[in-house]
């Protein structure tokens, strides 16, 4: 039985950690349209606290992070149910990849097509030993756009992601992490543990200074160098008059841990 809509995303804090949870387990957590819609107000939701500094997505179940998009849903679609449909899915993506605050996908199991890109969405992930990534897309006659054809080959190269989205090849946690596409493998007993670690040694940093340098990786991508330190600079000039740079320095000369104000 499905979900009730109000139920497909949930979202809470732990400290300064929004997670925020796909809960359509029965369905190994599909994004129909329903579930895009709700993930896309939590997101925004999250974007807009300040006391939110660091963003996990993680997943209900056992079985899967997420499978992608229902397709039982889509197949009683007509053209125009497809183009409605799709701009719920471009405002779910743009909505995480849009986060200030840094975001790490916590995945298991399968993350197939949608789910997949949901995690190259985050800034990083941590990936249980079981997990299976794959991009299947171009065998149901269609091709992965929630910006797998732009954001795999950013982090893996051209060759990685043309044989992925040809092919439908799946790759293993081992093998992401070795091109670059997980930040941590673990053992699945151990995922949210090794995730809210990460996670909160992200937010030992300042978050004006992790923010302002996500915006500066974020907006050089695929910008000339020159272009690039510009906007590193621009970043730059925007921390060092923040309070956080004050109570840094003073906490290192002081031999204590700082007390950031995230202003």
């Amino acid at each position: 039985m499905t979900a009730h809509p109000e139920e497909l995303v949930r979202a809470r804090t732990e400290g300064r950690v929004a997670v925020v949870t796909l809960n359509r387990p029965d369905q190994m957590n599909a994004i129909s349209g329903a579930l895009a819609d709700q993930l896309t107000a939590k997101l925004r939701a999250v974007a807009r606290d300040s006391d939110t500094w660091v963003v996990v997505l993680t997943a209900a179940g056992e079985r899967a992070f997420c499978v992608g998009a229902d397709l039982k849903e889509r197949r009683m679609f007509s053209l125009e149910d497809f183009h409605r449909n799709r701009t719920s899915m471009r405002s779910m993506f743009g909505a995480l990849r849009e986060l200030p605050q840094p975001s790490i996908a916590s995945t298991f199991g399968f993350a197939l097509g949608g789910g997949f890109e949901l995690a190259l969405s985050c800034d990083l992930t941590v990936a249980a030993a079981d997990t299976v990534f794959g991009l299947p897309e171009a065998r149901v006659g269609l091709i992965p756009a929630g910006g797998a054809t732009q954001l795999l080959t950013r982090a893996a190269g051209p060759r990685v992601a043309k044989q992925m989205i040809f092919t439908g090849r799946r790759l293993d946690a081992r093998r992401a992490k070795e091109i670059g596409l997980v930040a941590e493998v673990v053992e699945r007993a151990g995922l949210a543990e090794a995730t809210m670690a990460l996670a909160n040694g992200i937010c030992a940093s300042s978050p004006v200074a992790v923010r302002e340098a996500k915006g500066a990786i974020d907006a050089a991508l695929g910008a000339p160098l020159g272009d690039g330190l510009e906007l590193e600079n621009d970043a730059w000039r925007r921390t060092v008059q923040s309070d956080d740079r004050g109570e840094g320095i003073a906490a290192f000369n002081e031999k204590r841990e700082p007390r950031w104000r995230n202003r």
